[in-house]
């Protein structure tokens, strides 16, 4: 059989989307390698959402040129590939595949023409292109990705996803549902639900909150998790949702990108620095203990040093658990690069912001994280530790990240631990016993 060796940048939509470009080309007769080593098929799926990670691949095309044979198939798919198109193919003549986000259902016929000498570029959207029929390989094998949502109209002046992604669409209810049953059956009991702004999905007769209810009580499930949502879009319905489904988690990701009004509505994000943190209360009324994460840019156009401050102090008045922090990076083609030049923040500035801000992001964690010692969590086995001998990496209900002992028999398993030690960021633990089997959804 041909092999195919696909490898994956950016963020967890780009995961899902490689796990169903494997599915396809392997329902087309090519068989998945880990190593790109002599594969016949090498896929690079990008991401397009700052600068550094497109010049990243750039360097990457170039170094998966020695390991391809005389006629190896090199392509370039995902968001980087939908945003810069014949300009790929241009700056790296090995390259015979461009395809975009919505071109998967085509890629075993693009290949084999590839395969021929005929190099293609597929970047149209599908607004009805949810991949329904594709059975996704998927890497992980305790927890599974399922697209709910694709693309994005909330059109953020920095951002580059509606351009690459195209306009937000959701997939029917009955269909996510029979994903997650899928997954269950596969023996995995987690799911993550993916979308840009997953809180905002309808398929015309259910919400976010009807869909919550729905995936957490599938027969098996004990975990239900979704990234990322968006702070307007949570309704009263979703929060009561997320408060009553006793199998979804105890986090939230709730992108912030800055404390300061001003700045947000620059941004155009739609909403105040008063409305978040309004929406950060609503959902702690409901939800007491929940974690919440965010993420925050620094260095966009016009940031003054009081409009800074303002981030500082809704990060100390929120307490988030983590905090995932960026320097602007100016995308082509977003309204953010139209602005007047003098609003540019130097880049000295701006290294010098995100290094406080992320000091007071650690120092919160930290002192709350210490705190926490001695506590006993659920806890879920994910995988070996990148570090240590016979440590496993764990995932508490809220995303606490703990590392145990153990070896490869205990992945998937729940077990409870008590934490025992923590770097500021993440915990040590020690296994207490094997948790017995949890009434399940359903």
């Amino acid at each position: 059989m041909p092999t195919v060796y696909v490898e994956t940048y950016g963020c967890q939509m780009n995961v899902s989307d490689s796990e169903l470009m494997l599915g396809k080309l392997a329902a087309a007769g090519y068989s998945p390698v880990e190593q790109p080593d002599g594969a016949d098929v090498i896929l690079v799926n990008t991401c397009a959402i700052r600068d550094h990670a497109e010049q990243r691949v750039i360097g990457r095309l170039g170094e998966l040129k020695r390991h391809m044979k005389s006629d190896t198939v090199m392509g370039v798919t995902g968001c980087m590939a939908q945003r810069l198109g014949p300009q790929l193919l241009e700056k790296a003549r090995h390259v015979s595949l461009v395809v975009g986000p919505d071109g998967y259902r085509a890629l075993p016929q693009l290949v084999e023409g590839a395969r021929r000498g005929e190099r293609a570029i597929e970047t149209s959207f599908d607004l009805e292109e949810h991949y329904e029929d594709f059975t996704p390989r998927r890497f992980d094998k305790v927890k599974a990705w399922i697209p709910v949502q694709r693309g994005c109209d909330y059109r953020c002046t920095y951002c580059i996803v509606p351009t690459t992604r195209g306009a937000e669409r959701s997939r029917r209810l009955e269909e996510v549902v029979r994903e997650t049953r899928e997954v269950v059956a596969s023996g995995m009991s987690e799911v993550v639900l993916l979308g840009q702004t997953v809180n905002s999905y309808t398929d015309g007769t259910h919400d976010f909150a009807d869909l919550l209810r729905a995936v957490g009580t599938v027969p098996g499930i004990r975990r239900v998790r979704y990234t990322s949502p968006h702070p307007n879009d949570f309704s009263d319905r979703v929060i009561a949702a997320m408060a009553e489904v006793p199998t979804v988690c105890e986090h939230v990701h709730l992108p912030m990108q800055s404390g300061s009004s001003r700045m947000l509505k620059r941004m155009l994000r739609r909403y105040t620095r008063e409305g978040y943190l309004d929406c950060v209360e609503r959902i702690r009324r409901a939800i007491p203990g929940v974690s919440l994460t965010t993420d925050i840019i620094v260095g966009f156009p016009g940031e003054t040093d009081e409009e800074f401050e303002e981030t500082l102090s809704a990060v100390r008045e929120v307490g988030f658990a983590d905090a995932y922090t960026f320097i602007f990076s100016p995308r082509d083609g977003t309204p953010a690069t139209r602005m007047p030049a003098e609003l540019t923040v130097p880049a000295a500035v701006a290294s010098e912001r995100l290094q406080r801000l992320v000091e007071t992001v650690r120092t919160m964690s930290r002192q709350r994280n210490m705190g926490l010692l001695g506590t006993r969590h659920e806890v879920l086995v994910e995988r070996e530790a990148k570090r240590g001998e016979a440590m496993l990496m764990t995932r508490t209900r809220d995303f606490k990240t703990v590392l145990v002992p153990g070896d490869s028999a205990m992945l998937g398993q729940y077990l409870t631990v008590e934490l025992t030690g923590t770097t500021g960021s993440t915990f040590t633990g020690a296994v207490v016993r094997e948790r017995q089997p949890l009434p399940m959804a359903g």
